[in-house]
């Protein structure tokens, strides 16, 4: 299961994903689970991670941009 084959991760929102990954943990702390659902819950866990990862970088460089845009004079500010 990757992230790929989970077209429900690739839509989430930050806060859903990381909703999603804080229960998937609580899940595999506090389950005893059979080896299969927990190696499937950890491949759930670890897309949910990339996404969160994915969307936390996407927002530092929006951030970036923003801080650039507003760092360089414009034209009327001399």
């Amino acid at each position: 299961m990757t992230e790929n084959n989970n077209p429900d991760i690739l839509n989430m929102d930050f806060e859903t994903a990381f909703a999603a990954l804080q229960e998937n943990i609580a899940q595999l702390e506090s389950e005893d689970l059979p080896l299969e659902q927990a190696l499937a819950s950890f491949e759930r866990g670890q897309a949910l991670a990339k996404r969160c990862a994915a969307l936390l970088e996407e927002a530092e460089l929006k951030i970036r941009q923003i801080s650039l845009d507003n760092s360089q004079p414009t034209d009327h500010e001399e």
